[in-house]
């Protein structure tokens, strides 16, 4: 059972079912792969929405950078033969106009371009006047400000269709995925733009087809309206990110095996269970805050006799003896280590900007 959500999809001026399934292939390679593809989507009919890299910005010279305006025609002729909505990448104003002219319904921006105010200030000014659907994907920096900017340039552009991708951040660590989700951040800007469909980028985060399915379930399961997975029909023949692809009877499985939940519930008993437990984590947050403010007041005692004995605020050796204490007895009670040191790093650095000011108070 698909989930019913209140924020409307619109694309090419019509309403589409939620979640939205995004599918095709990392780039457009040649007519007959793109053209293969999207009939092999359309069987099942859970695709609405197909996409295609057109212009590729790679990391390095020499990777595949797209097949160019060539395919904006393959493009046109999947729509034509299909039926479905067709999406790819635009990085520049003239990406724009070229998108515009073969009636491309979904224009998405990379996350490089995100993170570029001027950048984002070309395509937006490109898009003034321009009845089409602009997905914004998640900076490459785990910084809210700007992707949230990046929505702020194309809202004052016009735009009445927008919707945000969430791809994951860049670490330098070498993790699960490729990409770190960071769902706090998607979380955040969810918070702050309610009206807004969130749609989910498995493909990137995952950066292999290993993980597309827990991370779609996790997404789902966070009330996203919508998935965007990259397809192919010979995945690991394809010229950009053949490891992340996956087939149309993959995609179509893994859809199948995904579970989808309500965002809500008209069972009165399950609202009173809920509202009662709900009222239990009122309680402990209200705790939890009066518990911060007194560590925060001996804190600040603990600055007053350290100015007074001329002493630096950082004692490295009782910081890392905290986290250590704090991780063991953590433990205990199911806390992943990652949650502690995250909690306790931003108990660390509001005690030590309250010590600061105690520091540099003359009085």
């Amino acid at each position: 059972m698909k989930n019913q959500h209140t924020i409307p999809i619109t694309i090419a001026g019509e309403i589409l079912d939620s979640p939205l399934i995004i599918a095709g292939p990392c780039s457009a390679e040649s007519e007959e792969q793109v053209m293969t593809c999207a009939r092999e989507l359309t069987k099942s009919g859970k695709v609405k929405v197909y996409r295609a890299g057109i212009w590729k910005p790679r990391t390095r010279p020499g990777s595949y950078e797209g097949i160019g305006n060539e395919g904006l025609k393959w493009l046109k002729q999947v729509k034509q033969e299909t039926g479905l909505k067709t999406a790819t990448e635009v990085a520049t104003e003239k990406h724009v106009y070229e998108a515009l002219k073969y009636g491309v319904d979904v224009m998405w921006i990379g996350a490089r371009t995100t993170g570029n105010p001027f950048s984002m200030h070309e395509i937006s000014e490109a898009l003034k006047g321009v009845d089409v659907t602009v997905l914004i994907k998640n900076p490459v920096n785990p910084d809210v400000e700007l992707w949230y900017g990046a929505y702020e340039r194309i809202h004052k552009a016009g735009i009445q269709h927008i919707g945000l991708i969430h791809r994951g951040f860049t670490s330098y660590e070498k993790l699960r995925y490729k990409n770190q989700p960071l769902w706090q951040l998607s979380i955040e800007m969810k918070r702050r733009l309610p009206h807004l469909p969130m749609i989910c980028d498995p493909s990137h985060i995952a950066g292999t087809r290993e993980y597309l399915g827990e991370i779609a379930q996790k997404a789902l399961d966070l009330d996203y309206n919508g998935l965007m997975i990259e397809v192919h029909p010979t995945p690991d023949s394809a010229l950009s990110d053949a490891k992340q692809q996956i087939t149309p009877a993959q995609l179509d499985q893994l859809l199948s095996n995904l579970i989808y939940r309500n965002p809500d519930s008209t069972d009165v008993n399950f609202m009173h269970v809920l509202e009662e437990l709900r009222a239990k984590v009122d309680g402990f947050d209200d705790s939890l805050i009066e518990l911060l403010g007194q560590r925060m007041a001996i804190s600040q005692e603990i600055g007053k006799y350290k100015k007074k004995n001329n002493i630096t605020i950082l004692q490295q050796n009782r910081w890392e003896e905290i986290l250590t204490l704090a991780e063991q007895k953590a433990s205990k009670f199911g806390l992943s280590k990652e949650f502690i040191d995250i909690v306790f790093n931003a108990i660390h650095i509001e005690s030590i900007n309250k010590q600061n000011a105690i520091m540099n108070n003359p009085s």
